[in-house]
């Protein structure tokens, strides 16, 4: 035993298994700053630092790139241009080669970056970037998506159509009938450590990068691609992220990239990390949407078609706007059952930077959309719109209705627990009588009124392109007893690495203290996916375990034969092991087997079972299983300035047989807090030039401690397992806690409504900014008078 743990053998359960409360492994050095990330190491002797120069038009051809005064500066080494990228100079993660890592000759967005300087310094590259003149001969740029056509207009990637059923013919029957559109904002990721990269030059062809990313294989095969070089050559390693969100899962590629390209060429280790400013500017974010909807429904407000158009203003390249539009669609249902359903997807091609994943990875999008036709419909109607919601609810097992089980995809849902989800919140937060409560005041009072929501979450789990849903793990078990664990997930916060550990822990039944988790790097586990989708433990949890069993069937194995007992009589007891008759100390067990030549090492790998998914026929079986959880949420506004406040949210949210439910509640309050964000305080804004004017934290308003709500009741089911064989029946927690924030944009809705005595649905788009409100009331109040 390693002389920090001495466990004790005969302790009734081990310390730190699966199922337990756990902090976070390096929750202690985040908040002494002992924590190490990229930009803590020590730089080698001679290090080089890159900084960006960045186009200053939207849309145009460079007639003339002059840097020799750039060159000239002091303490400048070099400044790379397009012509420098000795391999291929693109970085689109679907290769469709529309992402350069410099742009040649081409410019498609404002702060495209050009060329990159590199110094003997941070500084002097940083004051070298603006010595550089640029001339462009402009072209016509594309900004907004409000005026484009998305059947006709230029798109990034292709489109995508799910149907089930004639929704024309439903809803044309149908005896009410509601058209509308939906703008909804997008999001930038701000995570508190930005884009860094670190390129070591090694011998031969071999560069070691050490990269802020969520998916270090891709940042290996896009380095490997520029310099020309096979995979073999190129190592990425990652500790940790100081965030993530989705903005690091292909946005550290250009980075990795030139950092790699100038270690290379000048023989030195090279460093990246740029400006806030320069990140926010250069890199993509969550994508925004206009949300084009017809429903048809009856008079009790079942909805009997629905008709959705989802198009994202995606930026000059694909990206990841191709799967990202796609599980908008794929949400666009939510929690309710369409009985016929057209939803249609359009990527369109702006001159903006290129948008990217971002927590949700569109699906929070989709089911805006599907709110606001339920908001439309509740209106329509005169009912509270949570009756609404209720009514068209997918089926339970034991609904009498039959067949409401099938989503416009074609999958069916069959672990369907939102009915149960929803009544306990409802309960729990006492909703009927706030609701009695609040409509007595705003009776009453004239300026400030009162607005409450309750809005559900289905989440769907699993890459939507199949390959991903994969992982792989290595397992040393040594001598000691103690155990070293990789795997190919990335930690950027959320307790990956604890609860990956926890997973072993409880499979060899030791404590938790024994297992230590090192750096992901694509050194020990090939080919990973990323880190994204919610399903880092998922995947990488039952990579582990599949390495720990391997392992220990082979010490079990080992016993049973050196002592000659069945192998049933072989039982791994908190850290000890019983044979036979007698316990042996894990420890001893391992350095026994060793003696005896016995691998106690292991590759583990996983993929998820069931899934397929066909694009072309807009079918298949994309998700492994749904997430559920709903939120409660009260605001006031003021009438007359449009300000709010969040008065008091309940969650009630689901995560299966939880592995660690510390962690996991941090994960839903978190994830409430930045969906609440993304759908009121945070706008992006550009202006007609193309310029991205919300480019730091002065202009660009993300929540603050002070904007939570006042009374904040956060609670995990403590009764749902997985309906599907997950690790220890346990769910994703990731991103299905995002879209709870839905509920305090509808609880805005709501505030607003009561100026006009709830006759009018107010149609709020988001981010439900203080002026977008108070807009809204002054609309909602002229139309009432009208």
């Amino acid at each position: 035993m390693n002389k920090h743990a001495t466990p004790n053998l005969q302790a009734a359960k081990i310390k730190g298994g699966v199922a337990t409360d756990q902090r976070h492994d390096s929750a202690h050095k985040h908040v002494t700053g002992e924590a190490m990330y990229i930009d803590d190491m020590p730089e080698p002797a001679g290090t080089l630092h890159g900084c960006l120069g960045l186009s200053t038009v939207a849309h145009g051809t460079i007639r003339d790139l002059d840097v020799s005064a750039v060159r000239s500066a002091p303490g400048v080494v070099d400044v790379l241009l397009a012509g420098d990228v000795p391999g291929e100079n693109d970085i689109s993660p679907t290769g469709r080669h529309d992402e350069p890592v410099l742009a040649d000759g081409k410019v498609q967005f404002f702060g495209q970056p050009i060329f990159c300087v590199i110094g003997e310094t941070r500084e002097a590259a940083r004051r070298a970037t603006r010595l550089a003149k640029v001339t462009y001969t402009e072209l016509p740029a594309i900004i907004d998506i409000g005026e484009l056509d998305p059947v006709s207009s230029k798109l990034v990637t292709p489109p995508l159509t799910l149907k089930r059923g004639d929704a024309a013919a439903a809803i044309a029957r149908a005896p009410r009938r509601i058209k509308g559109q939906m703008r909804v904002g997008g999001q930038e990721h701000f995570y508190l450590e930005g884009h860094i990269a670190m390129a070591i030059p090694g011998e031969d062809q071999d560069v070691t990068v050490y990269c802020s990313t969520q998916h270090p294989s891709e940042v290996q095969h896009m380095v490997g691609h520029a310099l020309g070089v096979p995979s073999h050559a190129v190592t990425v390693e990652i500790r940790r992220m100081g965030g993530g969100f989705g903005g690091k899962e292909t946005q550290g590629n250009q980075f990795a990239a030139l950092a790699a390209i100038a270690a290379k060429k000048h023989r030195r280790a090279v460093k990246i990390r740029p400006d806030r400013d320069d990140d926010m500017i250069a890199t993509g974010k969550r994508h925004d949407f206009l949300i084009d909807y017809e429903v048809g429904f009856d008079g009790e407000g079942n909805i009997l078609g629905v008709d959705f158009m989802f198009a994202a203003r995606c930026g000059f390249s694909a990206d990841l706007s191709g799967p990202v539009t796609d599980r908008a669609l794929f949400h666009c249902d939510n929690t309710y059952f369409y009985p016929a359903v057209l939803a249609k997807s359009a990527p369109l091609y702006t001159n903006t930077v290129s948008n990217t994943a971002f927590r949700g990875f569109g699906g929070p999008q989709g089911m805006v959309g599907a709110e606001r036709v339920i908001d439309e419909v509740a209106f329509a109607v005169g009912k509270d719109p949570l009756e609404i919601r209720k009514l068209n609810f997918y089926g339970a097992s034991d609904d009498k209705r039959g067949g409401r089980n099938v989503t416009p995809y074609h999958q069916t849902v069959e672990d369907n627990i939102i009915h149960r989800i929803i009544a306990e919140l409802e309960e729990s937060s006492d909703y009927a009588r706030r609701r009695r409560t609040i409509d007595a005041f705003n009776a009453n009072s004239s300026v400030v009124k009162r607005g409450m929501a309750l809005t559900p979450v289905k989440f769907g789990i699993s890459f939507t392109a199949t390959h991903y849903n994969q992982a792989g793990a290595l397992v040393h078990v040594y001598t000691d007893g103690s155990v070293h664990l990789n795997h190919g997930g990335t930690e950027m916060g959320q307790g990956l690495n604890t609860k990956v550990a926890q997973v072993v822990a409880e499979e060899f039944q030791i404590d938790l203290d024994q297992v230590k988790i090192t750096a992901t790097t694509t050194g020990k586990v090939p080919n990973t996916s990323a880190t994204a989708a919610s399903s880092g433990t998922d995947l990488n949890g039952m990579a582990a375990q599949n390495g720990a069993r391997q392992i220990k069937e082979r010490l079990t194995d080992f016993a049973a034969e050196k002592y000659q007992v069945p192998h049933d009589q072989v039982v791994f007891l908190p850290n000890r092991v019983r044979v036979g008759n007698q316990e042996i100390a894990f420890a001893d067990l391992v350095k026994q087997a060793y003696m005896a030549r016995i691998q106690l090492s292991a590759a583990g790998f996983y993929k998820t079972p069931k899934i397929h998914w066909n694009r072309d026929k807009g079918e298949g079986r994309p998700f492994y299983y749904f997430a559920y959880g709903a939120a409660c949420s009260e605001v006031s506004i003021d009438t007359l300035t449009g300000e709010y406040m969040v008065e008091r949210t309940d969650i009630l949210h689901e995560t299966g047989r939880s592995l660690n439910r510390a962690i996991d509640l941090g994960q839903v309050e978190g994830g409430f807090i930045q969906g609440m964000g993304w759908l009121t305080t945070e706008e992006l804004w550009w202006d007609d030039k193309g310029r991205l004017r919300t480019h730091a934290p002065s202009t660009y308003k993300i929540p603050l401690a002070s904007d939570r709500p006042k009374i904040f009741n956060v609670t995990l089911a403590n009764w749902p397992e997985a309906y599907e064989p997950t690790v220890h029946r346990s769910k994703a927690v990731g991103e299905p806690p995002f879209p709870l924030g839905m509920s305090v944009l509808h609880a805005l809705s709501d505030a607003v409504a009561s100026v006009a005595d709830h006759k009018i649905c107010p149609r709020l788009d988001a981010p439900a900014t203080p002026e977008r409100v108070l807009m809204a009331v002054e609309r909602l109040k002229a139309e009432a008078k009208a």
